[in-house]
């Protein structure tokens, strides 16, 4: 798989947390935990992002 096709991918990821994220923060019986998880999961999936496009750049 090439960079770019990762980074592809790991955006596929990414919203599909957020859409998971949205749906959980909609409903009146919000789990605190399981937002505090979807979030750290979207962080670390942002920051592989980062890394990976900062790494594509040199």
């Amino acid at each position: 798989m090439t960079i770019h096709a990762h980074i592809a991918s790991l955006e596929k990821k990414h919203g599909a947390l957020e859409e998971k994220l949205n749906d959980v923060l909609a409903s009146p019986s919000a789990d605190d935990t399981e937002i505090a998880y979807l979030k750290r999961m979207k962080l670390r999936i942002k920051d592989e992002m980062q890394r990976l496009k900062t790494s594509t750049r040199h």
